[in-house]
């Protein structure tokens, strides 16, 4: 007993530090994910779609608190990509690891369920998780740029605007994505099967299309959306949102289709406009349909039920769980 009380606690250490350089390994691939594609804005250098942030809450929302410390390295090591490390730099990580945290604390107060089967848990992390809660690391990386003589104060608003929406952005895309690939569950039947397929093939020929054609035909994508969240709820409808996303983030870098011929204050906005309502749509319709489906199968489940009693009485049989009642009306006990 004493022997597997001691490996217990050996175990417990190697298994935080297994996870901390996983989660610290991960946010650093996705912020190399991230800054494949960048936009300037106000002379600084921001990411239109930030991954880390969604890996983050993702991250918190599986494993608990204990794995801030791989957030606050994988920041570091996507700053010490980015430039030298200076005493200012500890400010950016602590923001960038302060604000999925309380996305977290403020989701966990409100009962957050990681299936996202309730509109009330997509509102949260649309509300709580995203907006909310990356104001701590828009702000910090902003003000500590002014602050440094990095970027000049007039400047400050609409950096901060594009580093808050860059963050919330990758919580609202790529936290609900991570999150139900823990739940995935391939469709059974072969008519699912070859739905999916349809609709992936439809997606990899429209949506490239649609971001990069100058006739302005991103409003197409949305059909898409909401063809995916009706026959595949949360899974299809996010990842059809992703693959857009990045198609159009792509597209805006590259100044080409819808986004040609503007300025980069014009070109962030259009693109985060597209891809915020993209997220909100899925997201939420996603939500209200499973919601539909569980108070349906509740429903159905609960008349099989009534059923079952009704052909009990009509046999003359006691509903089960209900001891038969003698000629008084009194239940006779089993003894």
């Amino acid at each position: 007993m004493a022997g597997v009380v001691a490996r217990q606690d050996l175990r417990t250490p190697a298994v935080f530090v297994l996870e901390t350089l996983a989660v610290a390994a991960c946010y650093y691939a996705a912020g190399r994910l991230g800054l494949l594609r960048e936009l300037t804005v106000a002379g600084a250098v921001v990411s239109p779609l930030w991954p880390p942030a969604g890996v983050a809450v993702a991250s918190l929302l599986v494993l608990g608190l204990r794995c801030w410390l791989g957030i606050a390295l994988g920041a570091l090591f996507v700053l010490m990509y980015l430039t030298s490390l200076q005493p200012a730099s500890l400010g950016v990580v602590a923001g960038n690891t302060a604000a999925p945290v309380c996305g977290y604390l403020l989701l966990r107060r409100v009962g957050f369920r990681t299936d996202l089967a309730r509109l009330r848990d997509c509102l949260a992390l649309v509300f709580l998780g995203a907006f909310s809660a990356m104001l701590i690391s828009s702000s910090a990386g902003a003000g500590l740029l002014v602050a440094t003589g990095d970027l000049p104060g007039r400047d400050f608003g609409g950096v901060w605007l594009a580093w808050w929406v860059g963050d919330a952005m990758g919580v609202l895309l790529i936290t609900p994505v991570l999150l139900m690939l823990l739940r995935l569950r391939a469709p059974f039947h072969w008519s699912r099967w070859k739905e999916a397929v349809g609709l992936t093939v439809i997606a990899g020929c429209l949506v490239p299309v649609a971001t990069r054609s100058p006739a302005s035909l991103l409003f197409a994508i949305y059909p898409l959306l909401i063809w995916a969240a009706l026959r595949f709820q949360l899974p299809g409808s996010m990842l059809c949102a992703l693959f857009a996303s990045v198609m159009a983030t792509i597209a805006a870098t590259d100044g080409v289709g819808p986004f040609a011929y503007m300025s980069e204050v014009e070109v962030m906005v259009n693109l985060q406009s597209f891809n915020g309502a993209m997220a909100l749509t899925s997201l939420l319709l996603s939500a209200v349909i499973t919601e539909q489906h569980n108070t349906r199968r509740s429903v159905e489940r609960a008349c099989q039920e009534l059923v079952e009693v009704l052909e009990h009485l009509t046999a003359g049989e006691p509903a089960a769980g209900r001891p038969p009642r003698d000629d008084g009306g009194r239940s006779r006990s089993a003894g």
